[in-house]
Parts: C-alpha cells; sequence; structure tokens
C-alpha cells in the first residue's frame, strides 16, 4: 500500500506533466497558425490584384529615315531557301514610323519584397521558314517555354544567357516540342541557331508579369499594375535602350511614348544588356 504521502506526489507529477503537454500543442498550434497565415502587410507574400491596378499604354517611334532591310542567303539549306525566299532581317523593323520588336517592361517600382505567381501557361516559341517568330518574347522566370518546329529541317536551339545556365540543343523535323525554363531574371537572352547562322531571337525573363512586346504599330500595353511611380525601359537590339518615369494612378491608364532616331541605326550604341534590374 502507498502512503498518502506518495499518493499525493504522483497526483502532482501527473498535473504538471498535463499542463505542460497542453502547453506544447498551443505553442505547435501558435506556430502553424503563423506560418500558414503571413500577418497582414506582409509583403514576401504572392501579390494579389486589389482592384485599383492600373494600365500603361505607347508607341514605340523611329523618327528619320528607316534603314532597308536585307535580304537573308538561305541557300545553304534547300528547305529554308525554298520555304522563306525573300526573307529579310530583323535587326530593325519599323513601320509608318513605328518599331517593332521593342522590348518594354517595368524595371523598378514594384512593391518591395512582392512576389509574383508563375504563370502556369507555356510561351511558345516557332522555328517557321527557318525565323524565330516571335522575333521577340517575354516570359516570366520558372515559366515553361515551348520550342517547336514548323520547318521540315533540322534546327539548332542555342540560347547564350549571361545569368541562367547556357543549353544547345538540335531539333529534328517533326520533332516533339522541347520545354525549357530559365531561373532567373535577365533582359535580354540572346537566342541563335547553329545549323543556320542568320536565326536570332531575344528572350526578356522578368520575376514579373509587367512587361510587353511592340507589334508591327509600335504599340505596347502593359497591364493590371497597383499604383505607384515606375520606371520603364525599353530596349531594341540594336538601336539600344532608354528609360522613362511613369506614374500610374488608381485604375488609371498612364502614356510611355518612346522614340528612337534613324542614327543609331546606322551608329548602333554598344549595348550592354545585363539582367534586369527588378524585385530582389
Amino acid at each position: 500500500m502507498f502512503s498518502k504521502r506518495v499518493i499525493l506526489w504522483l497526483a502532482v507529477a501527473a498535473l504538471l506533466a498535463l499542463s505542460v503537454s497542453c502547453s506544447k500543442e498551443e505553442s505547435k498550434s501558435d506556430s502553424a497558425a503563423t506560418s500558414a497565415s503571413p500577418a497582414a502587410g506582409d509583403s514576401s507574400a504572392v501579390w494579389i490584384p486589389k482592384g485599383n491596378e492600373g494600365n500603361i499604354t505607347g508607341t514605340i517611334a523611329f523618327t528619320g529615315a528607316a534603314p532597308t532591310p536585307k535580304k537573308i542567303q538561305m541557300d545553304s539549306d534547300a528547305v529554308c531557301a525554298q520555304k522563306n525566299a525573300g526573307a529579310t532581317n530583323e535587326d530593325v523593323v519599323v513601320n509608318d514610323g513605328k518599331l517593332q520588336n521593342v522590348f518594354v517592361y517595368v524595371k523598378s517600382g514594384l512593391p518591395a519584397g512582392a512576389t509574383f505567381a508563375v504563370p502556369t501557361t507555356e510561351v511558345t516559341l516557332d522555328q517557321n521558314g527557318c525565323k524565330y517568330v516571335p522575333h521577340v518574347i517575354g516570359l516570366q522566370a520558372k515559366q515553361k517555354l515551348k520550342i517547336i518546329s514548323s520547318d521540315a529541317t533540322t534546327h539548332n536551339i542555342h540560347p547564350t544567357p549571361k545569368e541562367n545556365l547556357e543549353w544547345n540543343e538540335s531539333q529534328t523535323a517533326g520533332a516533339p516540342p522541347l520545354i525549357k525554363t530559365f531561373n532567373k531574371p535577365e533582359v535580354l537572352i540572346p537566342v541563335k541557331c547553329n545549323q543556320h547562322a542568320w536565326m536570332k531571337a531575344w528572350i526578356g525573363v522578368l520575376n514579373h508579369p509587367y512587361y510587353a512586346v511592340t507589334g508591327k504599330d509600335g504599340s505596347f500595353t502593359i497591364k493590371g499594375l497597383p499604383p505607384g511611380d515606375y520606371e520603364l525601359e525599353a530596349i531594341q537590339e540594336k538601336l539600344g535602350a532608354k528609360k522613362m518615369n511613369v506614374k500610374v494612378t488608381e485604375k488609371g491608364e498612364a502614356k510611355a511614348d518612346f522614340s528612337f532616331e534613324a542614327a543609331a541605326a546606322y551608329n548602333p550604341p554598344s549595348l550592354k544588356i545585363q539582367p534586369a534590374l527588378v524585385l530582389p
């Protein structure tokens, strides 16, 4: 038989053990709640539109006499020569005084520390007529790039990035698409084809979705920007880069018109394309 003193000590010990156990469970619960629900105002969370976003629209003009497009000699590949006879280069494409294939993006001004969900859609780069189509594309870091070929010949896709891993891969006629990703922001990545020296493309990789490429009419639109002050950069592969500060108001439509000069087309600046200075 236990004495009353022993029984009392056992009861006290049991109560203490129960109290410690409950305290640990509460601590775990608090920790789980904290990790699952970031504190209000935590800018590291994935950005969610608030409904007050605005847009930036603009046009890229080309002043002066536009350079005459040069004919591409594709005689080294009979398939290319037959399919795309009369093809010209795309270094500088001007239509009625408007500049095509300019990559325009938000260089700075987005909420500090915010992250943006990676789109689940793929961006497609086609090899058609022994040219890359489109000539300039944009995508987010880690978004899938789908490379296809519409040509009955072999191509060799070779991006030459500075911040991302370089790769070089062939794609024969009828081969399945190549699916690739770039893990780091970098503007712009040159792409060449080791099989056809004239084939060139440029890829802008960002960690946010606020970019555009000008169309035939030189226009662009960047949608869904939180109200704020931004720095835009417009990059053209041969003419260089230009910047502009733009203010976006709540549900506003801001304008940002750039202009590149003909002199730069004949005496191009030394364009050292660097990784995009965007969100950390």
